[in-house]
């Protein structure tokens, strides 16, 4: 993100004892249906009252398309930080928010704008070889919130 941020404020650990224990339990049933460990570290970019929703609730679908749904109307994560950037906005102190997500991908497929859920036999959907789009909420875990500048 060269350029696009000059100072970290803050990282907060995000702990949330009932989401981490749905994820764990998605975690474990990706292991034994797959056989292998599926999950990225990924980031989502959001603005900060979003942010507060987020650990409060956990993502949450319902507001899938927001931004769009390129790859399908669901939660997205990129690999890329300076692309999940272009999703955060400043708050009153000039502040941005974004997290660092442990994301289960299962088995990925293209994704396309008309995809309201995964296709059968697929766990999320991608795009550009960075993007992952979830379709369950417990599928990800929102491991640390970054403040930066």
């Amino acid at each position: 993100m060269s350029g696009r941020c000059s100072q970290i404020i803050k990282i907060e650990r995000i702990q949330n004892e009932r989401w981490y224990i749905q994820y764990s339990a998605h975690k474990k049933d990706f292991r034994q249906r797959l056989g292998t460990d599926t999950e990225k570290c990924l980031y989502h970019g959001c603005p900060d009252d979003a942010a507060n929703s987020i650990i409060d609730s956990c993502f949450d679908r319902n507001y899938a398309g927001q931004h769009g749904t390129l790859y399908g109307y669901g939660v997205y994560f990129s690999s890329n930080a300076a692309y999940s950037h272009d999703y955060t906005s400043t708050n009153t102190r000039g502040e941005r928010c974004m997290f660092v997500v442990r994301v289960l991908i299962g088995k990925a497929t293209p994704g396309n704008g008309k995809m309201k859920t995964r296709p059968v036999g697929y766990d999320s959907t991608t795009g550009e070889n960075h993007i992952f789009v979830v379709y369950h909420d417990a599928q990800a875990y929102a491991e640390y919130l970054i403040t930066y500048k």
